[in-house]
Formats: structure tokens, sequence, C-alpha cells
């Protein structure tokens, strides 16, 4: 194995860095639960079990400047490694990781899409975004107002709970689909999420749209609503229609052109797009904003699925480089350009696609690098080898599946803490995606170059073990919570019943204004026209 300097680069450096102007790729390689815990306000999760299948994805231009960190710099050290191994050519590793950047005097975070929750908080501050309680809203449903409820979330977040009455309607949808959900323009609108950054964008979309109609954003979302002991639905299926009239969209693309035009979004033609994709000084994103069944239809050739409302949610899932090019399409003309006049608020440089699906464009894509080396063997081999005591069984799902249900005797496991196994049996690895037990077989591999033993997949996973009737084993309390690197406990329990939680996390979106710096602050553009870089 031919040896590997790592470039270190210090806190003080960084974030000098973070506010030149220049392209910028900063990737939290710890796993999610420890990323959620404490991090860098622009730092994008990208855990080291997953590097290699997510890193052409979020930093497709391989010649960018990209800084892994973790705590100490010791995984992030290995993830470099693995990204020069891919043909990265300009990475570096934070300097003594977390730990040194909050010891030079620089603030972590806590929690996910940290730069789009912040500007949810600072959309409401600066355009006054109306907003009603939960006691409120419920009296206006007790009375018999005449009310529409819209769900902000995707369906499957709505399915899981919302408030009675509503309609899913994601937030990239609710401009494009509004005057289908709601034809009177005097009746009042109240938009919710599960918290408060999409019950907020989304009211201020459709204002910001100049609806006609009283539109407020529900304090709190369904959090609010459950800690006020209001009852919420399960499973409701409730949901915007299919079909939009064409009176309906001339209407709201011309609300949507003026509100292109207010922000200054620009567009890009397609020959100009062609350009951009040879560009190598700068790196670019095709984002398809429509639903999830559209995108499934057909789509544009390199373009990623990017619901509309998701994309402002959780920008950094979508793109994992600052001031990269970030073009926008639909097909309808009406979603992309509220969606851009959103994203250059949040300080992106974004455009949408003249002529959208029918432009022709395509972007030039590049599939996760990973090796699929692994040999499959099917569960009544797995059964017999286990009988025999000839295996050892090492599950790599998350942490909370594995706790559900899992194979009798399983260890579990995750690629940056390699387990110590008996050394007299053969491997069998049980995984959601076969990538992710490739990555793992592939560093055990390295670890151990001199073992013997083999290394092997189950065939379909552990659907299939139990699909074939074969035993299972509970560990509701294994692994315990101190191992369970992959999984953020308080942001997840908040739906489980647990109002403890539920009020930890909305005092953290509120609290997040008051941790920013003046550069972190400067770099949003709410309410301001942003120029084309």
């Amino acid at each position: 194995m031919t040896s590997f300097t790592p470039h270190f680069v210090p806190p003080a450096r960084l974030k000098e860095w973070l506010h030149d102007g220049a392209e910028i790729a900063v990737f939290d390689v710890r796993e999610h639960g420890e990323y959620g815990e404490a991090h860098l306000f622009y730092g994008v999760t990208l855990p080291y079990s997953r590097l290699e299948l997510d890193i052409v994805r979020l930093a497709p231009r391989r010649d960018a400047r990209v800084v892994l960190y973790d705590t100490d710099a010791s995984v992030a050290v290995q993830g470099a490694q693995r990204l020069a191994a891919l043909g990265y050519s300009d990475v570096y590793v934070l300097e003594g990781g977390t730990n040194a950047w909050q010891q030079a005097g620089f603030r972590l975070f806590a929690g996910v899409n940290v730069p789009s929750k912040t500007f949810g908080e600072l959309v409401e501050m600066a355009y006054h975004t109306p907003r009603v309680t939960a006691r409120e809203l419920a009296a206006m449903r007790e009375r018999g107002d005449d009310v529409v409820i819209l769900d902000g979330r995707p369906v499957s977040e709505y399915l899981k709970m919302t408030i009675p009455s509503s309609i899913c309607c994601p937030n990239g949808e609710l401009g494009y689909r509004i005057r289908e959900l709601v034809p009177n323009t005097t009746t009042p609108i109240v938009v919710n999420c599960a918290g408060r950054t999409r019950s907020i964008i989304g009211a201020q979309t459709l204002i910001n749209l100049g609806i006609p109609n009283p539109v407020m954003a529900l304090e709190n979302g369904t959090q609010g609503w459950y800690l006020e002991d209001l009852p919420l639905e399960h499973g409701s299926t409730r949901r915007y229609p299919d079909a939009v009239a064409p009176s309906s969209l001339a209407q709201m693309r011309e609300a949507s052109g003026a509100l292109a035009e207010r922000f200054s979004v620009p567009e890009v033609d397609a020959a100009t797009f062609a350009q951009w994709t040879t560009d190598t000084s700068r790196t670019l994103f095709l984002c398809d904003v429509r639903t999830p069944e559209e995108f499934a239809a057909g789509s544009l050739p390199g373009a990623q699925h990017t619901p509309g409302g998701q994309l402002i949610q959780a920008t950094d899932q979508y793109v994992g480089v600052r001031h990269a090019r970030v073009v926008l399409f639909d097909d309808d003309g009406v979603r992309a350009p509220i969606v851009a006049s959103w994203l250059r608020q949040l300080g992106h440089d974004a455009y949408v696609l003249r002529g959208g699906l029918a432009s022709g464009a395509s972007l030039p894509g590049c599939a996760p690098a990973v090796d699929t080396t692994l040999a499959e063997i099917d569960v009544a081999t797995l059964a017999a080898a286990l009988a025999d005591e000839r295996v050892t069984v090492v599950d790599l799902r998350p942490s909370m599946s594995y706790r559900r249900e899992h194979v009798p005797g399983a260890q579990w496991a995750i690629r940056p803490r390699l387990p110590n196994l008996p050394a007299s049996r053969d491997i069998v690895l049980i995984a959601d995606e076969r990538g992710i037990a490739e990555l793992f077989a592939a560093d055990w591999r390295r670890a151990h170059a001199n073992d013997a033993r083999t290394v092997s997949l189950l065939a379909g996973g552990f659907k299939a073990w139990a699909a074939a009737g074969q035993p299972v084993q509970s560990t509701p309390e294994l692994p315990a919570d101190a191992e369970c690197i992959d999984y953020l406990f308080f942001v997840h329990d908040r739906h489980d019943g647990n109002k403890a939680a539920a009020r930890q996390y909305l005092a953290w979106e509120t609290g997040l204004l008051a941790q920013l710096d003046d550069r972190e602050r400067g770099a949003f553009r709410i309410g301001e026209p942003a120029a084309a870089k």
C-alpha cells in the first residue's frame, strides 16, 4: 500500500476559507448521531460509513477544495486517503477536528440542516410572517371557521402525524397548486410542518407570491399542537390534486415570474448550461424540484431529485459545495423560480433553467466509486453455517433497526469502528445497501491484509432472512445509546411521545440565531436581490 500524507488546515485558516467567496466543501465524516451533537455551521454530514457512496453527488468536481473533519481528525485522515484514491486532488483535514475548532474560539452547532433552519428563523424575523398558535387554530376548527390547513412536509412525514383535517402539500408544490387547494381567495390558510422552518417558509412563500388569502404559519407545527395535548392524526392520506387547471397555471406562472424578478433570479439557457458543464473551475448541480412521481416518470440526464420544499429545508443534503452553481428546473415555469428565490436568499448561486424539462439540457454524471467484489450467500446457507458455528454475522444496518430485530447472535458494527471478531470463523455481512457492506469489507481487508477468512454478503439482507421464517432476536437496549453513533436521539424522539425532546428541539430551533457570528449571519441575503456570480 502506498503511503499517504494528509494536508492539514488549522481552524483559523479554515474560518477564513469559509468566507473568502470561493468554492469550498466542508464535510463532517462522523456518523449522523455524532454529527448532530456538535458540528461546524457549514459542516455537511458525510458519514465515513458511506463516504464513497455520496461524495460524487455532493461534490462532483474532483479538484474542488474539500475539507474533512471529525472530533480529533482520526477518521477524517482515513476519509482523506479514500478521497485521494478516488482522484480528489485538493483535500484537507481540519487540524485537531472539532476539539481544536472550539478551542480556537469558534462555535459548534447541534442539530441537522442548521443553515436552513437558521434561515427560517431569520425569514420570520425579517418578513414578520404571520403565525397562529395551536390553541388559536384549535379554536378556529371548533367554531367551524372556514380555514384550510396545509401540511408543507413530504408525504412520508405527513403519514406519521399531522393536524386533523390538514391536506398534504409539500412546500415546493404550494405555489403551483394553491388555487386547486383553496379556490376561494378569502379563505384563511394555515401552513404547518413538524416544527417551525417549513411552516414559516411555506406561509411566506404564499405571501411573497401575492396570494390574497390571509396566510399564517402554525407556530411550532405538530410539536406545538402535541405539547398543547391536542390530538394528532396518524396515517392520513389527504393530499394535493395532481391536475392543475390552465387558468390556475397561468395565474401562478405570472406570480412566480414576478417573484423571480423581485429577487433577481437569473435564467440560464441550454446552450450556456452546456458551456458550464465544461467549466472545470466551477461546480455545477442540476436539480429537478418536481414531485417524486414526476421525477420517476422522466427527468433530464444527470439531474438529481431535489423536491423544492426539501431543497430549501435541507439544502446541505443535496448541495455539498458552497458557492457552486445550482440550476433548478421544472416543467411548469412556476416551481423552480419560487425555490430559486429562496436559495438566493439563503446565499446560494441559484439559477432557473429556461425551458425546464423540455430544454434538452444534460449534466455528465459519475456513478459512486464502490467496488462490487463481495460474494453473496443465501439464507439457507447462512442458517446452516450458523448451526455449525462456522460464521460470524456482522449487521451493518442502522443501530435502531438492529435493536428492533436481527439475526440471533449477530454483532452490530459500523465502518469507522471495525469490530474484533472470532478468528476461526468466516464473516457474513448484513446490510440494507450493498455499497455499505462493500465499503466495510474493503476497510476490513485493508486492516487484516493477511487474514484468510472469507467475507460475504447475505443476499436480500435481513428482509430475506425474516421472510424465510428464520428466527430473529430483539435487543431494545443494545447497542447501548453511547454506541449508537449513527442516531441522533433528540431529533427523532420528539416524534415518539417524548415531550421533553419536543421542547428541547423547539428551543434549539429558536436559539440558533443567538449562536451566529457576524460573518455567518451576513452570508444570508434575506429580502435582497442577489446578483449572479
